[in-house]
């Protein structure tokens, strides 16, 4: 069994596509997300749909698999069972081996209560939320005659200066500075503040202090503010307060924010921790041993997000090579390989980038360090290589042709229900206000 259809669970059951098994797929979404795109549609140059397809569709000719929807709850490791809800439904599904790669959430490091004010990046529906809350504000300050209450709409804070916080800030402010520019009568969007705010004294921390330098030159040269060693300390419907180094406290009025700022490993890791004793850390990852399985159950394997494994980042590869790696161990078994002659994980690294505009990206790959146009390109076909499918390959190719060579973006489309419900960045007395104050102007 596999629980999760990220990039480690699906690796492991196409892997073991000609093994002599049969594989249950257990995920609580219907699709395999390319996670690391999902600021491309926040920001409306690629459709949902290219990063997201449908799990059974990849598997679909892969007879040894099932994929099953469900959200799963519990993992007994005494009776060899996944307990998984659906639509109310209890289901209690028996395992032989079992490799949990069910990923990582957002972590706002105890205040859960940000999350409804600064939406994260870690699902389709986070993407699709902060794509109308963004192009909501643009809209609402169309329609404001208050210039406080229009610098507030228009100044767009990004907290957590690593890879997507970098990327996500990038693309906002190339958003306002060039895709809208000129649609609008009543407000001008290059004059949009985009704000960078992380806790740490560096951008792309990961990447090592030439590479961080790099990123963040480029970022102020499009005019973002980046400010570092600044804590954010409260978040709500109007904008952040921070904390600086020196103590001093601070508000940003500010009406869209985005969390980019840290992890959170699935609760499953706690639900085995609490079983067989296994360590896990303050991001809830499970210490796994060598083989990637827990102690005591060897034949019980966690990979990708949350799997903590020393000098394997919480990237992409180390999913795909841990999902990998366990899958070729069950179906080694399987043809009578000895448990105890088990060859310990070793990780690959193949490097990594992180975009920071047009033509601009930063790239660490072995003992290479380079940014500027050339990781920019390394970066687009990396990043195409490893979207599933050739049409999705093909259609991603060309909406970065024209959103790159012109400007133009195909998916800034927002539908009433998130513009209005879901995504609503103002109270309606303040949206009546504003309504009021334009129709005077107008007489």
């Amino acid at each position: 069994m596999i629980i999760g259809s990220g990039f480690g669970g699906l690796t492991a059951a196409k892997r073991l596509k000609r093994a002599d098994v049969d594989i249950k797929l257990i995920a609580k979404t219907t699709h395999h997300l390319f996670q690391p795109l999902l600021y491309q549609v926040a920001t409306g140059i690629i459709a949902s749909g290219e990063i997201a397809p449908p799990t059974r569709m990849i598997l679909r000719k892969q007879k040894n698999c099932q994929v099953l929807l469900g959200d799963v709850s519990h993992i007994d490791l005494t009776n060899q069972t996944v307990t998984s809800e659906l639509l109310g439904h209890t289901y209690v599904t028996p395992y032989d081996s079992l490799i949990v790669a069910a990923g990582a959430g957002q972590s706002y490091f105890g205040n859960d209560h940000f999350a409804e004010w600064a939406p994260g990046m870690k699902s389709i529906d986070d993407a699709l939320e902060l794509r109308a809350r963004i192009l909501s504000a643009f809209e609402q300050a169309e329609r404001s005659s208050d210039p406080a209450r229009r610098e507030k709409l228009l100044t767009f804070t990004v907290v957590g200066a690593g890879p997507t916080g970098v990327e996500m800030a990038g693309q906002i402010s190339e958003l306002a500075d060039h895709t809208l520019k000129g649609t609008f009568r009543q407000i001008d969007t290059t004059t949009a503040r985009v704000i960078l705010l992380d806790a740490a004294p560096a951008v792309l921390p990961p990447m090592g202090e030439k590479l961080g330098n790099k990123a963040k030159a480029r970022l102020e040269k499009m005019g973002v503010d980046i400010q570092l060693n600044a804590m954010v300390t409260d978040v709500d419907r109007n904008g952040i307060t921070v904390k600086d180094a020196d103590g001093t406290i601070r508000r940003i009025e500010s009406a869209t924010k985005v969390w980019s700022a840290g992890v959170s490993a699935s609760p499953l890791g706690r639900d085995l921790a609490d079983q067989c004793g296994v360590e896990i850390d303050k991001a809830g990852r499970v210490v796994v041993q060598q083989d990637l399985s827990i102690p005591g159950h060897p034949n019980v394997f966690v990979v990708g997000d949350m799997a903590y494994v020393e000098g394997v980042p919480g990237q992409a590869q180390g999913a795909i090579q841990g999902g990998r790696y366990a899958a070729d161990i069950i179906k080694a078994e399987t043809k009578g390989a000895d448990p105890a002659q088990r060859e310990p994980f070793q990780y690959f690294d193949k490097g990594s980038m992180a975009t920071v505009s047009r033509f601009s990206a930063v790239a660490k790959i072995g003992p290479l360090e380079f940014g500027g146009f050339i990781a920019w390109l390394a970066w687009l076909v990396l990043h195409l290589v490893y979207l599933v499918g050739f049409r999705r390959k093909l259609t991603t190719l060309l909406s970065w042709t024209v959103t790159f060579l012109s400007t133009q973006r195909g998916n800034l489309t927002i539908t009433e229900q998130q513009a209005y419900a879901r995504t609503r960045i103002e109270t309606l007395e303040e949206i009546a206000a504003s309504l009021q104050d334009t129709q005077k102007a107008a007489v």
